[in-house]
């Protein structure tokens, strides 16, 4: 799992993933056609991110500097770059596990914050398509807004887990110079979370 991708990727797949998937058992009457159903949706949303999550802690985790060299942190808190363990000492396997748990903690974050998004996607589709064929309308829109800017706050609360992970990373990087080119997190990566 590649660091700099993991969040970018839950957040847009999550959702996609969520909309393209129809509950096979129920079908439209009219049409005769599967519809899509927010439970169901709901449902594979979380199957997908359990198995993400179990990967994540269980898998190792990958990350790549600019050069594509790629590294990857075990469960067990060993280094490996290129596929070749590196030496590391009691104090380093510590910060390894350590940072570790800090991708952990935001990767759930992420993960929960694009669950959150597939249930606003279905749920601002629904509302739309009633309103659509009520003719009540008024409303909706400030609904969906409602729930957006609670994703937003949680959105928020990610990027404040950011400053902790640069400095776990950095303590990592100066206790163990073979990472030091996989530290590539400073503050503008903070910057433009926030933004």
């Amino acid at each position: 799992m590649n660091l700099r991708l993991l969040l970018p990727t839950l957040l847009l797949c999550l959702p996609l993933a969520a909309c393209s998937n129809t509950d096979s058992n129920k079908t439209d009457p009219a049409t005769g056609k599967p519809v899509v159903d927010a439970d169901s949706i709901g449902r594979k949303v979380k199957d997908a991110t359990d198995k993400a999550r179990v990967e994540i802690a269980q898998g190792n985790i990958k990350i790549s500097n600019d050069q594509n060299d790629k590294a990857e942190i075990t469960p067990q808190g060993d280094l490996l770059i290129n596929g070749k363990a590196v030496t590391i000492d009691a104090q380093q396997r510590a910060l390894l596990l350590d940072y570790r748990k800090q991708v952990e903690k935001l990767a759930g974050a992420g993960m929960d914050i694009g669950v959150a998004g597939a249930s606003l996607g279905v749920k601002a589709a629904g509302e739309a398509l009633r309103g659509v064929f009520s003719g009540d309308t008024q409303g909706i829109e400030e609904r969906v807004n409602a729930e957006a800017a609670k994703i937003e706050a949680s959105a928020k609360q990610l990027c404040e887990l950011l400053p902790t992970m640069m400095a776990k990373q950095q303590a990592l990087a100066a206790a163990l110079p073979e990472f030091k080119p996989y530290a590539s997190m400073d503050q503008s990566d903070i910057d433009d979370c926030h933004n």
